[in-house]
């Protein structure tokens, strides 16, 4: 019988960290890139790591791991989103009255090659556009979701100007209909 305690001490090795956070232009959000391993065997790249991403979640804890597939297309949570096939265009929009970057948005392509992930605090809008078809994208909460709660803006809100690198071409019913934003 081989002692595991004494062969895992052995395969300690130095630990290293999987992401690289990038401070954004809107305050509190980052994006994410994640290393990536690669060899004969095959790749390995992170998803989430409690330790190394504690200070994004500042005593917040992920209750939830959904999946969203696009086919060409507040309750306060942090999020963060990853695209895991195809690619994406995210958009964040800041809707902290309180916040030097309130009403001002970032947009970023997230694809299966780029492994980058963005992390979105609360008080956040988020969309995105799929750039391909079939795109996949996995996110990470940290609140259950509550539909009496939600709310939204619309992708073409005027006050906004966000530059969707395609033209619309899919919207849902429920979000066409959200009312323009009033600043």
């Amino acid at each position: 019988m081989t002692d595991i305690s004494s062969t895992n001490k052995e395969r300690t090795t130095e630990y290293l960290s999987n992401f690289n956070i990038i401070d954004l232009p809107l305050k509190d959000a980052s994006i994410i890139e994640t290393s990536i391993n690669q060899d004969e065997r095959g790749v390995f790249s992170r998803f989430f790591c409690n330790k190394e991403l504690q200070n994004l979640l500042n005593g917040s804890e992920i209750v939830n791991i959904n999946f969203s597939q696009s086919k060409r297309v507040p309750h306060q949570e942090k999020k963060f989103v990853r695209c895991i096939s195809g690619s994406i265009y995210d958009v964040i929009v800041d809707l902290r009255p309180d916040s030097n970057t309130y009403l001002k948005w970032f947009g970023i392509e997230l694809n299966e090659n780029n492994k980058k992930m963005i992390y979105i605090p609360e008080g956040f809008a988020h969309g995105y556009q799929a750039l391909e078809n079939n795109s996949e994208i996995i996110y990470f909460v940290t609140n259950y979701y509550s539909p009496k709660d939600e709310a939204g803006l619309r992708y073409d809100e005027p006050s906004l100007k966000i530059d969707w690198p395609l033209e619309i071409t899919e919207i849902s019913n429920k979000d066409m209909n959200y009312p323009n934003f009033v600043k």
